[in-house]
């Protein structure tokens, strides 16, 4: 029995974790790769920087330590994020695998081909606050939201009398 026990446990945890991951399309950033409903982080080969989408931070390289900001460091403050390749990494702290990751997607620096959520088509991505077509999505859902409200009142009213 005890064994059962741990292995239920050990069985619900990765799905605890799936499901957490699942719900951040909509706060990550609007330079982000299209095509990932899940996201822990950005690996940014070309600057070897991490992105952490949940604490909306960078994660680099200086002086001897890892440090968590903000913003880029200043030697990248005109890099352009929405042209950088990102690699999608769903690992705690990979800082900790940086040697696997530079050498892994290493090919990919100067590579400028990745769609963004910015420039994305697909509706899913309109929900999320920084795509330009967020407003509008936010208008029709209100608007659909309301019509049914009107509906139900006018409906509540007419019953009433």
């Amino acid at each position: 029995m005890i064994l059962l026990t741990g292995i239920l446990i050990v069985l619900t945890d990765p799905i605890i974790s799936q499901v957490q991951l699942e719900i951040n399309v909509n706060s990550q950033p609007a330079w982000g790769p299209v095509g990932y409903d899940a996201v822990e982080y950005y690996f940014i080969p070309e600057i070897e920087t991490y992105y952490s989408v949940s604490q909306q931070k960078f994660i680099f390289y200086e002086k001897g330590n890892w440090v968590t900001s903000s913003y880029l460091p200043y030697r990248f403050k005109d890099y352009n994020l929405y042209k950088a390749y990102k690699v999608v990494i769903n690992k705690d702290k990979p800082y900790r695998y940086n040697k696997e990751h530079r050498v892994k997607y290493g090919s990919l620096k100067n590579r400028h081909d990745q769609i963004v959520i910015r420039d994305s088509r697909d509706s899913k991505y309109y929900a999320n606050k920084n795509h330009p077509q967020h407003n509008n999505w936010m208008k029709k859902q209100n608007s659909g939201n309301n019509n049914g409200n009107n509906h139900e009142n006018k409906e509540s009213k007419s019953r009433k009398k």
